[in-house]
């Protein structure tokens, strides 16, 4: 059976290293992105010139009608679905709880949760024993702040983030014996934009003494953990948040 992936807000960053390294492990690859098309289609010419598949989908997926058509984009390009990688996900700027706005939360939450239920509902349809499927492996991009709480910065994404740990817990029990695997990653400090689309381009940098290893972490060391839970190597692994967080 072939190995086909889903990686949402797959252009940069996590995403990205995630859809390289899959490539590189015999995984066809779909990279889904929202507005940054040249830096998708980047990705898929480099897995191509090292003779992979791999296409590039856009899609908002804070809107469900758009998640269905993602999903059967993929049926139709590449096949039926074996792994699915939640990682599309936003940050906003600092801010305490009590400066908080209903859009900025709407936006967040839409965002980091509605949009990764949406995801792992289409997947389960397509892997599921249930539906007819062969089983499969579901990885949520969670985030250490939902440990942490993120205070006086982002506790609303903290808190979105925290959503995604219940949801990978709850999943992995409800379709455990359906044959598909719920697992996330929840990454500590990494090197991504995402810092500076929420004002803090530095934050890395900053605050790599907090770190007991002493620095930040890179996409590639969290693709590494997100690439071996989608495989078999990670059979007997589900329901679990694993921390890529150099410690902290």
């Amino acid at each position: 059976m072939d190995k086909i992936v889903l990686i949402t807000g797959g252009s940069r960053g996590i995403g990205a290293a995630a859809a390289l390294l899959a490539a590189q492990r015999g995984w066809a690859v779909a990279i889904n992105y929202l507005r940054h098309a040249e830096a998708a289609n980047g990705v898929v010419r480099q897995i191509e010139a090292a003779g992979g598949r791999a296409i590039a989908v856009q899609a908002d997926v804070a809107v469900e009608a758009d998640v269905v058509t993602l999903f059967e984009t993929v049926d139709h390009r590449l096949g039926r679905l074996t792994a699915l990688v939640n990682n599309a996900g936003v940050v906003d700027r600092p801010a305490r709880v009590d400066e908080m706005h209903g859009e900025r939360l709407r936006r967040m939450f839409s965002i980091n949760v509605l949009g990764a239920f949406y995801c792992v509902r289409e997947a389960v349809l397509r892997m599921s024993t249930r539906h007819g499927g062969a089983g499969g492996s579901i990885v949520n991009v969670s985030s250490i702040a939902a440990r942490l709480g993120a205070p006086h910065q982002y506790v609303d994404y903290a808190a979105s983030k925290g959503a995604l740990d219940t949801l990978t817990i709850g999943l992995a029990h409800e379709v455990g014996g359906e044959g598909i695997r719920v697992n996330a990653v929840r990454p500590g400090l990494i090197d991504t934009d995402i810092h500076a689309s929420g004002g803090l381009p530095h934050r890395v940098r900053d605050l790599a003494g907090q770190v007991p290893m002493g620095r930040g972490g890179t996409p590639e060391e969290v693709a590494e953990a997100i690439v071996w839970l989608m495989s078999d190597a990670a059979s007997y692994t589900s329901a679990t948040l694993m921390d890529i967080a150099g410690g902290r």
